[in-house]
């Protein structure tokens, strides 16, 4: 165990694509960590046999490496304080079992689910916490060897002290109190002998070194049973800090009916990752800089006291501006790949770049490129009947003298506008709108000079000819 060092954690449990939500967690930790010259460690959390998969292990690292979070300790990078899987560190727990159970702070649980639940709903009904009503705290040994010898096989449950009262302070919410009557007695050991949450995620941190927990507010009142477990074995209890919780636009927890997206259906999407870091790393926590920034730049300005405390709001359209910007961002080589093999087949070899420059402030998505991908290079322009309407209303004289100029000038869209405009009088939306969809089938987009560049004086001819009804 490493000891005196800086070390944060992301944990997630392989049980699903990862979310915004523990992803937003994983980014947090690791700015955190680079910011204190700190190391961030990556732990799977695989104790439930039954939902946990070796394809969502595999794919939360791919997204991860995907969004530039790179472990500097975890799988594929030891440092010692593996396995990294908690799968395969029972024996280590089964230790920390014997401490306990030696120290006589622990006790065989026999209840039954059943039962358990009906208790909940009781004290629910009472206006009481929902905790463990201590049945069998008391079994003698006598009892506990007639049980099992009945075949049932209990769960282990930590004895909590009474009248106590735990105390720590949260890096994001300040001072927490927590009095363990409140708290009830709580399984730390399965009936089948694996370890839940509350008991092998304390035992790991301690064990692995990890200085600083970063997790959700939802886990703020398991933090108080965590650190009686850690005390009673004199380990080290790491500083907690409990995130705000993300939640949609009607205040309550972010949900597919929000817009929220796995990370997986992002990527292939088409978000850029850059882009949607600068979002996560804003939502809950403010910088002073609002342009879009590097993962170094995001981590040398992070500040946790500038973590909110208030639930953090999803918001769609910010998360499209950021992907914007990341787009406009983008170098062309990275911008060209991202366009996909759809628009590498329809645009010219010769004219990838003029096209990444033309199009780049028009598209958000691949799909995008791909339309204006068509737009541009279909010999084919099949017009709207709005836009039909529109070429017919502008008349044939007006596309006669369109073609005139480019025989002229060429594919020089200033001097074509010109020209227009001094031989018929018009200028503006009448000028500018009939050439847009003569040449584009829109009525908003790139540049027009650009088009007709990109297009070709021969292409933009074909155009306009095809305009004239």
């Amino acid at each position: 165990m490493q000891e005196s060092q800086i070390k944060f954690r992301f944990s997630p449990s392989p049980t699903g694509l990862m979310h915004l939500g523990n992803t937003r967690t994983a980014l947090f930790n690791d700015l955190y960590a680079h910011k204190l010259n700190g190391i961030f460690m990556l732990r799977i959390e695989d104790t439930d046999k039954t939902r946990s998969t070796d394809e969502f292990t595999q794919q939360l690292q791919q997204d991860l490496l995907w969004l530039d979070l790179k472990w500097q300790e975890g799988p594929n990078a030891d440092k010692g304080n593996g396995p990294y899987w908690q799968s395969q560190r029972q024996g280590i727990y089964d230790k920390y079992y014997q401490l306990l159970e030696e120290q006589k702070l622990t006790y065989p649980c026999f209840c039954s689910e059943a039962q358990l639940a009906i208790n909940r709903k009781v004290q629910l009904a009472s206006g009481k916490p929902p905790r463990y009503a201590g049945v069998c705290r008391h079994l003698t040994a006598e009892e506990i060897a007639q049980k099992r010898a009945q075949g049932m096989v209990p769960t282990l449950r930590f004895h909590v002290p009474v009248d106590r009262t735990v105390e720590f302070t949260d890096f994001i919410k300040g001072p927490q109190r927590f009095s363990t009557n409140d708290l009830g007695d709580f399984i730390i050991r399965r009936a089948d002998g694996t370890a839940p949450f509350m008991y092998c995620n304390a035992i790991d941190d301690a064990t692995m070194g990890v200085s600083h927990v970063m997790r959700g507010e939802d886990h703020l009142t398991n933090t108080p049973r965590q650190i009686l477990i850690l005390r009673a074995l004199n380990l080290p209890v790491p500083q907690y800090g409990h995130l705000s919780l993300i939640v949609g636009n009607d205040d309550s927890p972010l949900s597919k009916r929000h817009g929220s997206r796995s990370v997986y259906e992002l990527r292939n999407e088409g978000f850029f990752p850059l882009g949607l870091i600068n979002y996560l790393a804003r939502l809950g926590h403010s910088y002073e800089k609002n342009g879009l920034m590097s993962f170094d730049q995001l981590a040398e300005n992070f500040n946790s006291e500038r973590l909110s405390r208030s639930p953090a709001r999803f918001d769609a359209d910010q998360l499209l501006y950021w992907q914007k910007e990341a787009v406009a961002a983008a170098d062309d080589e990275s911008l060209w790949n991202w366009m996909g093999i759809e628009v590498h087949s329809i645009v010219p070899a010769e004219k990838h770049s003029l096209f990444i420059d033309t199009i780049r402030p028009n598209v958000c998505f691949p799909e995008d490129a791909l339309r204006w991908a068509n737009l541009i290079f279909d010999e084919h322009l099949t017009y709207t009947p709005e836009n039909k309407l529109v070429l017919q209303e502008t008349g044939a004289a007006f596309f006669h003298e369109a073609i005139y100029a480019v025989d002229t000038y060429g594919a020089d869209f200033t001097a074509m506008a010109e020209h227009i405009k001094q031989k018929l009088g018009v200028k503006g939306k009448a000028l500018f709108q009939p050439l847009r969809i003569a040449l584009s089938n829109e009525t908003h987009g790139p540049e027009m000079s650009k088009i007709v560049t990109l297009l070709g004086a021969e292409w933009v001819i074909k155009r306009l000819r095809a305009a004239v009804f």
